[in-house]
């Protein structure tokens, strides 16, 4: 293993919770067996699948807060939904705690929990795997949904926010622009 994400894995693993630390692990190797059938670079894969959480840690109660605190923008929108705030944190925690300076990169983990339209390969790969990783087991076709990410990526993106729809709508969430956006794009 590369040794930056070798530092990378051992401060997370010191910084997340067991759990969270299991959920990262398996998007990381998801994120590279998809990087390894779409024919794309497997280390951006593995980092930006390593870091995508980087900004939901166990000691961050409050995410537009913690994003105050660092000079990042928060939206109104954005305080709707505080839960999203964690991949525009995230971003910022790979840049300048971590070291990655790759856009690619950055932009796949301030995008993997909403997409985003016309969605880098990189992001895709790291958006599916958040939802497909071995660990998940409570979202509806799992199965169908992890075979079709290695045939179908973009009609696997379209089930996968279709899903995330119904169960924000059942929930009475609030639903971001950015969801429904990516959403009406891929659904074309």
């Amino acid at each position: 293993m590369d040794q930056i994400l070798k530092s990378i894995l051992d401060d997370l693993k010191q910084k997340q919770s067991r759990h969270r630390y299991h959920h990262t692990i398996g998007v990381m190797y998801t994120a590279a067996a998809l990087c390894m059938r779409y024919d794309t670079d497997i280390k951006k894969g593995m980092l930006a699948g390593a870091l995508h959480d980087c900004g939901k840690l166990a000691d961050i109660k409050n995410y537009a807060l913690e994003c105050e605190k660092y000079g990042i923008p928060v939206s109104d929108e954005d305080l709707l939904a505080p839960q999203l705030i964690h991949g525009v944190l995230g971003a910022y925690f790979a840049q300048f705690q971590y070291g990655i300076t790759d856009s690619d990169i950055l932009h796949a983990v301030k995008v993997h929990t909403t997409g985003c339209p016309n969605m880098s390969l990189l992001d895709k790969i790291v958006f599916v795997a958040d939802y497909i990783e071995p660990e998940r087991d409570h979202a509806p076709n799992l199965k169908e949904l992890r075979k079709l990410a290695f045939e179908d990526l973009d009609k696997c993106i379209v089930i996968i926010l279709e899903q995330t729809l119904d169960y924000l709508k059942r929930k009475e969430y609030y639903i971001g622009k950015a969801t429904i956006d990516t959403y009406h794009y891929y659904k074309q």
